[in-house]
């Protein structure tokens, strides 16, 4: 079987190595060929983790059967929502995966459905989570004489918004010269 290895370590350490060598043994003793090795020093909620998207870009590409992983908050940390989009990404190309320290994610075993639709509701929980605190902070921010979210513009300034955008102008400079947000110009853009 064709294996490719995920590490990531937030900060220069020797952990780096440790995962590799686990994972290295590990597949010498299952008889896999390992055929990548990606390793990322960075955070693992960072969505910028060059070695990250060069994984998903050649799992895309069928370069390899099986991503190995230490453990799931080495492969990501942005989220249940976004792991679990990570992991069914790798499952749309057909690539299998394997925490090494969680036998229980490991979709190339008999309960992969099982392992899907659990991680799955655990992201609907997480949603729901969030969701509730975001209403809770609404709540107390009004009872404290605050309004949240995201302040109104009048009409004149979304139809410029959207001239400027239509003209070929960059978020940023739209921002810039209506002096709003970027947030609120791709809001208003669409």
């Amino acid at each position: 079987m064709k294996v490719a290895l995920y590490l990531r370590i937030s900060k220069e350490s020797s952990e780096l190595d440790n995962q590799r060598l686990v994972l290295q043994d590990y597949c010498d003793k299952m008889h896999y060929e390992i055929v990548g090795i990606y390793a990322d020093i960075i955070s693992g909620a960072s969505p910028k983790r060059p070695e990250f998207s060069r994984m998903l870009s050649d799992a895309s590409k069928h370069r390899f059967s099986l991503l190995l992983f230490y453990s799931l908050d080495r492969f990501s940390r942005s989220g249940t929502r976004d792991t679990i989009r990570y992991l069914q990404m790798l499952d749309d190309y057909n690539v299998m995966y394997k925490s090494f320290t969680e036998q229980y994610i490991d979709s190339s075993g008999i309960f992969k459905d099982v392992i899907i639709a659990l991680l799955s509701t655990l992201a609907k929980q997480e949603r729901l989570r969030i969701s509730e605190r975001v209403h809770a902070g609404l709540a107390r921010a009004r009872q404290q004489g605050r309004i949240g979210g995201r302040p109104t513009i009048d009409k004149d300034k979304i139809d410029k918004v959207r001239q400027m955008k239509l003209c070929g102008k960059s978020i940023t400079n739209i921002s810039k010269a209506l002096k709003i947000s970027r947030g609120s110009v791709y809001f208003y853009s669409q």
